[in-house]
């Protein structure tokens, strides 16, 4: 018997194991390590790389760009990664990726030797891009092995490897903060690229290889479905939200509260804490209950516009930002950051299998490619336009405006989820109606004879 794949429940035939075997643990262990080095060399930016860049002569809104650009090339890697995973193979592209996140993650750290102004930037912009051809190239090829090791749960899994996602994020910014302040610029870079490039030989040796056929399905075929351009908006905006703190929340805490660079880094656990530790419920809850994962996603991404609103609070409440009230508002918004990106990867999968795509790596290359597309766009647009607002209308304003991305996003799939309801009912009704008319014409035959 054929198990429905995302219904969230096996069926008794078919149904998964409940001890991991060796390929799946060591799947596990891999995709965990790229989750937690990609991670923590990318969040050790926060804290002080934003004023360091400033002391180079770049404007809020350039350093926007640079995190942006690496978001953009990230977004292009995806792309065609995932369109030509299967024939190049995930298991290189994985350790490929990686081995090129450490290599930049050094180069990184000799930034400062550049000299000041144009120079400077276009290093940054050099290097950040990249660094992002590595880190899309592992991620993207780490969600499709994970998809395919874990057929019936990968909400479940994706959420309880969050856990080292939200580490990353955890240790990235007091660890990339403590660095700076007692060694200066090189060592935060150097010593994380070095983890990075350790690692690169324990994934070749542990990383299942996983047979592909070749692709037969269309990409844009996959990304022109209603369903899943709607849940690309969901990605987009949950992004931009996040890639909007990165250029701006540091210069924002350092000038309110006069924190220095280490405390800093502290208060982003706040939402990073909330995240990783919430991100394996919600992954159980939306494999175990699928049918509430539309619910999951529109409370999540209004909860997420609320919050936004209230980051700073916006100048239109009349509410003085308080250091607690700000790590409060950065837990909720983990938590509902969590709740919105759970259920989206299993529900494009499931839209895809309803639509008549065929089970395989190469569907799975086609959708972890076209999630990390959209998460790349996010954290593109989110830098570039929040730094741009932050220059302009200052941070409260610049965060209430960023929440509208979730807003928008949460009432459209609201829309949307309503709009198929009815379709549902309606097919339904149709299909009962001429049951109902050949049972009444049999017993009106027979009432003639």
């Amino acid at each position: 018997m054929k198990v429905n794949r995302y219904d969230g429940v096996s069926e008794a035939v078919g149904e998964e194991p409940r001890r991991l075997t060796r390929d799946q643990l060591f799947t596990i262990v891999a995709t965990a390590s790229i989750n937690f080095s990609s991670m923590i060399c990318f969040s050790i930016l926060g804290p002080f790389f934003p004023s360091e860049a400033e002391k180079k002569g770049a404007s809020n809104t350039i350093v926007g760009l640079i995190f942006g650009c690496f978001a953009l090339f990230n977004f292009l890697t995806s792309l065609i990664l995932g369109n030509y995973l299967s024939q190049i193979g995930a298991k290189f592209i994985f350790v490929a990726g990686m081995f090129v996140s450490g290599c930049v993650t050094i180069l990184f750290g000799m930034l400062d030797k550049v000299p000041s102004g144009p120079m400077f930037i276009g290093f940054c912009f050099l290097v950040r891009a990249m660094d992002a051809i590595g880190f899309a190239a592992a991620i993207t090829a780490s969600f499709s092995i994970l998809a395919k090791a874990f057929p019936t749960n990968i909400a479940t899994v994706l959420g309880s490897l969050e856990i080292f996602t939200g580490l990353g994020l955890v240790l990235g910014p007091p660890l990339g903060g403590f660095l700076y302040q007692s060694f200066g610029y090189e060592v935060p870079f150097i010593t994380l690229g070095c983890i990075v490039l350790a690692l690169v030989p324990v994934n070749i040796c542990i990383l299942p290889k996983y047979d592909s056929s070749p692709r037969k399905e269309s990409f844009w075929k996959l990304i022109l479905l209603p369903k899943v351009l709607i849940l690309c908006l969901s990605i987009f905006s949950l992004s931009a939200c996040l890639g909007f703190l990165d250029p701006t929340m540091s210069l924002f805490i350092l000038k309110k509260f006069k924190l220095p660079a280490g405390y800093v880094g502290l208060v982003f656990l706040g939402l990073a804490l909330s995240y990783s530790l919430s991100s394996p419920l919600l992954g159980l809850v939306s494999d175990k209950l699928p049918y509430i994962r539309k619910w999951l996603l529109i409370s999540g991404d209004l909860m997420t516009a609320v919050c936004f609103f209230m980051l700073g609070p916006a100048p239109v409440l009349h509410i003085e930002s308080q250091l607690w009230m700000f790590v409060l508002v950065l837990v909720l918004i983990g938590f509902s950051l969590g709740m919105s990106a759970m259920p989206l990867f299993p529900e494009i999968l499931q839209c895809a299998y309803e639509n008549g795509f065929e089970e395989g790596l190469s569907l799975l290359g086609l959708v972890s490619g076209l999630f990390n597309a959209m998460w790349s766009l996010g954290a593109f647009v989110g830098p570039v336009l929040g730094g741009f607002l932050n220059e302009e209308l200052g941070f409260e304003w610049a965060a209430a405006i960023q929440g509208g991305w979730p807003l928008l996003s949460g009432l459209a799939t609201g829309i949307f989820y309503i709009i198929e309801a009815i379709r549902k009912s309606s097919s339904s009704s149709l299909q009962n109606a001429p049951d109902f008319d050949n049972e009444e014409r049999t017993r009106l035959m027979g009432n003639e004879t």
